[in-house]
C-alpha cells in the first residue's frame, strides 16, 4: 500500500491499468495522481484513491517513466542459452501485492522448451497460484505468455495454471522465506 517511500505520479495519458487483487481492466484517465507503490520486473502498481492497480512495463510512458529495453540474444543461441533468458525472464514477473517474483515465490513448477519445424521454439510453462481463486492469474498468466515471447526465437509460450499440487511456503526460495520473515 502507500507509504512515506512510495513514489507520487500524475499520469501523462490515458493509460489502462488492472484493479488488484480484482483483475478488472479500467482506464485510469491523464491528469489522475497516485503513487508507485511497486516497480518490479517492468511493471508497476500504483496506489490511486484508496485502489491498487497494476500498470504494464509497455505503458511506463504514462508514468513518465522509460520502457525496458528490448531483450537481446546471440545468433545461432543455444538451448541452454535461451533457457536461461527464459528463466530470467520469469523472474521479471511479480505478483503486484508480494514484492517477490514468480520463481522465488515458488510458482513456477516446470518449463519445457521444444523447437518448432520453422527453426523457431516454443515454450510451454506450468505454473500455479499462492490462492486458488486469486483475481490476478489470469494477469499473471498473461504477463508470463508476453514476457516469455518477447525473447527472440521464441515463437509461442504456453502458459498453464495448474492447482496440483497446491503451492504452499515451503516451495518458496530461502531468500524469499527470509525476507518475509517464514524462517
Amino acid at each position: 500500500m502507500y507509504s512515506s517511500s512510495s513514489e507520487p505520479v500524475q499520469f501523462e495519458r490515458d493509460c489502462a491499468a488492472v484493479m488488484v487483487p480484482a483483475g478488472e481492466t479500467v482506464t485510469l484517465p491523464a491528469g489522475t495522481y497516485g503513487y508507485i507503490t511497486q516497480a518490479l520486473g517492468g511493471s508497476y502498481t500504483v496506489f490511486v484513491e484508496g485502489n491498487l492497480f497494476r500498470i504494464a512495463g509497455k505503458d511506463a510512458d504514462a508514468l513518465g517513466k522509460e520502457p525496458a529495453a528490448p531483450l537481446e540474444l546471440v545468433k545461432d543461441a543455444s538451448d541452454e542459452q535461451v533457457e536461461q533468458l527464459v528463466w530470467q525472464q520469469l523472474r521479471t514477473c511479480f505478483d503486484p501485492e508480494i514484492p517477490f517474483n514468480i520463481v522465488d515465490l515458488g510458482l513456477v513448477y516446470e518449463v519445457d522448451m521444444r523447437h518448432r519445424e520453422d527453426g523457431q521454439r516454443e515454450v510451454g510453462v506450468q505454473m500455479t497460484l499462492t490462492a486458488p481463486g486469486c483475481g490476478m492469474g489470469d494477469i499473471l498468466v498473461d504477463d508470463v505468455r508476453s514476457k516469455l515471447e518477447m525473447i527472440p526465437t521464441i515463437a509461442e509460450a504456453d502458459v498453464n495454471l495448474v492447482f496440483d499440487p497446491p503451492w504452499g511456503r515451503h516451495m518458496m526460495s530461502e531468500a524469499a522465506r527470509l525476507e518475509m520473515g517464514m524462517m
